[in-house]
This record gives structure tokens, sequence and C-alpha cells, in this order.
């Protein structure tokens, strides 16, 4: 299959200590199997940073490495509690290092309207189970995160 990474630099090496800590996964690179959203990241990361140009990088990964049981892999085929804890947890700038040791995650994307849920969550605005039916509604795209060095070696750019 071909994942994607958006961002304002070409990639064609991954360095995992260039990667942001506090994402929905934890510190870690980032793909997603849908083009556009990859297109959508790229133009965001420009205009935040002012930097570069939009451009998509692609990578071939064989998706039976998911199920091979080579690599510590966890999937989150939906929204569910377990999701948004786990979202929670790696969001938390209180916690440092990593929150699991999966090389691979593969799950939905927590967006800004999803942070929002969240933070209404965490100040007891909202219960976990009516968070979660907040976010089952909404229509959320795929990641797949990449942790480890043992995990980026299965990427081949493209």
């Amino acid at each position: 299959m071909t994942l994607y990474h958006g961002s304002n630099v070409d990639i064609t090496q991954i360095d995992l200590s260039m990667c942001h800590p506090y994402k929905d996964f934890g510190r870690g690179f980032y793909l997603t199997d849908i083009r556009q959203q990859a297109e959508d990241m790229a133009y965001r990361r420009v205009k935040m940073t002012g930097q570069g140009s939009p451009i998509v990088s692609a990578f071939e990964f064989d998706e039976h490495v998911l199920h091979a049981g080579t690599l510590q892999v966890k999937i989150f085929p939906t929204v569910s509690i377990e999701w948004a804890e786990f979202v929670m947890h790696n969001r938390d700038i209180q916690h440092t290092g990593f929150s699991h040791d999966y090389d691979i995650v593969v799950g939905p994307v927590a967006d800004d309207t999803v942070a929002f849920q969240l933070r209404r969550y965490v100040l007891g605005v909202i219960s976990l189970e009516n968070l979660v039916k907040e976010l089952t509604y909404k229509h959320l795209n795929n990641q797949y995160f990449f942790g480890t060095e043992k995990a980026t070696s299965t990427l081949f750019p493209i």
C-alpha cells in the first residue's frame, strides 16, 4: 500500500529525532493512506511555519507487517473509549517520554474539533461515554504512526 506524509520539506530519509512530541499517538513519524489528507497537512505546515512549499512524500508499505508479529502494533479501527484515553495520554504535556511501547499505531486522527471535545472531557463538561458518542459521528481520517527505527525500516520512499 502507499502511505503519504505532508510537510514543507521533501522527506526521503526518516529521522525520528525531528518528530514533535504530544501528538495523538506520541512522538513519531505520521502518515496517511489518504493523499488529500497529506496534501492538506502539507499546506497547513507551510502556513504554520511560513517556510518551504507544500510537499507530499510517498512511501510503500507492506500492510502484512501489521499482522506478522515482528513488530508491536496497535490498531484502533474506530473511535472508542480506549482510543480517546490513548490520545489524551499521548497529548498530555505533563507526561514525558513514551506512553506506550508500540512500534506502529493505526487509527483515527484527532483533529482540532476532536481536540476541543477532548478538552471538554478533561474539564469535566462531558463524560467519557459522551465524548466517544460525540466523536463517533464525525468523519475521521486515518493515520499511521511509526515510532521506532524498526518500524520506519518497513517504509520505502517512492
